[in-house]
């Protein structure tokens, strides 16, 4: 009898364990709410980009405005629908819009993949939960003797604070999601007679309006040698919401 009982407990809570991991499945949101791809939809931002200048003993930045066109429906290299990206850019809203750079957005049922510079990232991969993580540079060549974005390598990306309403200067963004990409600092950025390097992104995207927030940093600090003083290289990029349709 006592056999029974207990088997009786733990069908009863396996029973229970599925019903529970069903019902929490169907609350996860799909990638599509926070990446939504549609021909004519754009967002832009105020850009804040980090450069290194006088021979890298001094960093700067320098203010655009860009926005995010989606212009065409496409296929990519494998046959997949895709959309094709369009950036325009200017240096105040007084200016013209003129176009720089075109990038391209796979969304597929379980992930997004974004094609920039010729470098394929797994912006998105379900399921959207937090701390769920996956290797969102996974696709990039970050190991041959020629790659000149060693630093991307092995990146984790991790969902954060899901379903968060943020304050973007004067918009307000009700649901976003945090993608935390990397955060590493390697040596003593104090220390000016050793390497050092600074590895930092985190993105953020609004339910129903895409990227809203962009933080990105790569720097790497060279001690002085004999002839050479101390010098920084590489670059960072903001990218804060201001319209959206």
């Amino acid at each position: 009898m006592r056999k029974i009982f207990l088997l009786t407990i733990i069908i009863t809570a396996t029973i229970f364990s599925a019903c529970k991991k069903s019902s929490e499945e169907l609350q996860v949101p799909p990638v599509g709410d926070y990446y939504p791809l549609a021909v004519g939809k754009y967002v832009t931002y105020n850009l804040d980009s980090t450069i290194f200048i006088n021979f890298g003993t001094k960093d700067t930045v320098i203010k655009y405005q860009v926005k995010h066109q989606v212009d065409a429906l496409i296929t990519d290299n494998l046959g997949r629908p895709a959309y094709r990206i369009i950036r325009y850019i200017r240096k105040t809203a007084a200016n013209a819009w003129v176009p720089d750079n075109t990038f391209m957005a796979v969304p597929t049922e379980f992930a997004v993949e974004f094609v920039e510079n010729n470098m394929r990232f797994l912006k998105m991969k379900a399921p959207v939960r937090n701390g769920f993580a996956w290797k969102g540079n996974t696709y990039i060549d970050t190991y041959s003797l020629n790659s000149n974005v060693k630093y991307l390598d092995d990146w984790d990306y991790t969902y954060d604070s899901l379903n968060t309403k943020i304050t973007l200067g004067a918009l307000t963004v009700d649901s976003t999601l945090k993608i935390a990409q990397r955060d590493e600092v390697i040596g003593n950025p104090a220390d000016l007679n050793s390497y050092s390097e600074i590895n930092y992104g985190a993105e953020k995207y609004g339910k129903g309006i895409g990227l809203v927030y962009r933080n990105f940093l790569h720097v790497e600090y060279q001690p002085p040698r004999p002839g050479v003083g101390g010098y920084k290289q590489g670059y960072g990029v903001k990218m804060t919401m201001i319209d959206h349709n």
